[in-house]
């Protein structure tokens, strides 16, 4: 063989050998990346021509598949439009990723789950085509419509928890948006579903439960501040006198911390820590956070989930309290503020740990997988606890001061009649010259907790004032606390 001849020969397997690596590098290595690509829209048409499974609450659809007569094959629907669109979130073809649990078990509900490998063996074997499982989720129909109805026009977000198991029973982000726009065949319908909801300015598409830009806590959080004074053995039980003066002097600042009346919380500038949380008294609670020190108070918001990174399986953004807080920090971080931020889901978890004896379980969302042959994949999961976050003494002691609250102070609104009630009031202030946040956390009933709630209303408090709390935000748990008891 001559030379040229030798030349082009080694050239052609030259190409033969890079043509069979590039083969193998596509189907073997990056076939699941490409796969998962949004801009593949052969992926999504493939995945939207099977059947996908279904999100049920209750014994109803609130996400299906519709069988329609063109290319796609299949319509996502969501039955019940906007309700649960923070929860579901959607599966567009114009949008390419899913959004929410769409998104979070996409590869249950379209088939691809490892744990459904059988099922597509057997599809393989008798031609059929494979479809995704059918989840069903933990929430309270009942709950999530009182929740969503109570909350009403006002921008905010509603939590609800079996604070015996962590089962996740209501959540509920305003504003919502209809999901069902966005999985139209109709390209243009869609593409300008999308393009309202990713501009719009109150981020309609956020899960305010969950994540977004985090809320401070406000006084809510003086029951972290008053479990990590309980704990510590600074305080002895809710009858233990605590400094409660108008003013509280704060250490190397000239700015001092105030009571919202700007009154004593008690005669010679002293109260009891049960009525220090009762009427909210911020100078009492800024007090035990000098004492106490910024690392106790974030050791003790560290044992009942914040910092945690959750997956329930939507991801949940972990809440947090700063590190290295100096004294005037660490008072204004006792009552909420600084720069302490929270979730909703987390201030639930915080009530639904002093409801379980100091015990606080990891919430969860779905509670059973089912094949499309209703086959079960998982039944209902076990609940796991996350952490002891309080003895179970100090846990009863703050249900008492939780009761007085609702009994005796500012969360009135919460009384249920017949019913015992636990609950803490928070008036958070944010944004300079915006009015506060108001938050309600609570559990009930308080003898024998079967929910804890959670809720925010943005911009819904009274500068001031516990009035916010106990007024609006307050009304809204007792709703999805009586729909869940009833």
């Amino acid at each position: 063989m001559n030379a040229p001849i030798r030349r082009i020969s080694v050239l052609i397997a030259l190409l033969f050998t890079a043509l069979l690596v590039s083969a193998t590098v596509l189907q073997a290595v990056q076939a699941r990346s490409l796969g998962q690509m949004t801009a593949n829209k052969r992926t999504l048409l493939d995945d939207y021509s099977r059947e996908r499974g279904a999100i049920v609450v209750d014994g109803q659809n609130i996400a299906e598949s519709v069988p329609v007569d063109d290319q796609y094959q299949w319509l996502r629907r969501y039955p019940q439009g906007p309700l649960y669109s923070q929860v579901t979130g959607f599966y567009s073809y114009v949008v390419g990723a899913p959004y929410g649990l769409e998104h979070a078990s996409n590869d249950l509900l379209s088939g691809d789950s490892d744990s459904l490998f059988v099922n597509r063996v057997t599809d393989l074997l008798t031609g059929r085509r494979t479809a995704g499982a059918t989840i069903e989720l933990t929430l309270n129909a009942k709950a999530q419509k009182a929740a969503d109805e109570a909350l009403g026009d006002s921008r905010g977000a509603v939590v609800a928890l079996d604070p015996r198991t962590g089962a996740i029973l209501a959540m509920v982000s305003h504003p919502e948006y209809d999901p069902n726009p966005l999985s139209s065949h109709n390209l243009g319908t869609a593409s300008s579903a999308w393009k309202t909801l990713s501009t719009d300015p109150d981020r309609a598409y956020t899960n305010r439960a969950i994540g977004g830009n985090l809320y401070p806590p406000g006084s809510t959080f003086k029951v972290v501040t008053a479990a990590a004074a309980l704990e510590d053995g600074l305080v002895q039980d809710e009858n233990s006198s605590v400094p409660g003066p108008a003013t509280l002097d704060l250490p190397l600042t000239d700015t001092n911390l105030p009571n919202e009346n700007r009154q004593a919380c008690g005669p010679d500038d002293r109260t009891t820590l049960l009525r220090a949380l009762e009427i909210s008294c911020n100078t009492a609670f800024g007090s035990l956070g000098l004492e106490l020190g910024g690392e106790k108070l974030r050791a003790q918001a560290a044992k009942f989930g914040f910092g945690d990174t959750l997956n329930v399986p939507l991801r949940v953004t972990p809440s947090s309290v700063p590190a290295d807080l100096n004294a005037p920090q660490a008072a204004q971080s006792a009552i909420g503020q600084y720069d302490v931020r929270t979730t909703p889901l987390q201030m639930a978890m915080v009530a639904a740990g002093i409801a379980n004896g100091g015990r606080v379980m990891t919430p969860y969302l779905i509670d059973s997988v089912r094949s499309a042959d209703l086959d079960t994949i998982s039944g209902s999961p076990q609940p796991v606890e996350l952490s002891q976050a309080v003895s179970e003494r100090t846990a009863q002691i703050l249900t008492t001061m939780m009761v007085g609250v609702v009994e005796n102070g500012s969360g009135a609104r919460a009384q249920i009649s017949g019913v015992a009630v636990a609950g803490k009031t928070g008036t958070a202030q944010h944004d300079p010259g915006k009015p506060p946040h108001a938050w309600f956390i609570s559990f009930a009933p308080a003898d024998d907790p079967k929910v804890a709630v959670a809720v925010v209303v943005e911009d819904g408090g009274v500068t001031g004032s516990e009035v916010g709390g106990g007024r609006v935000a307050a009304p809204i748990a007792k709703a999805v606390m009586e729909a869940v008891l009833q």
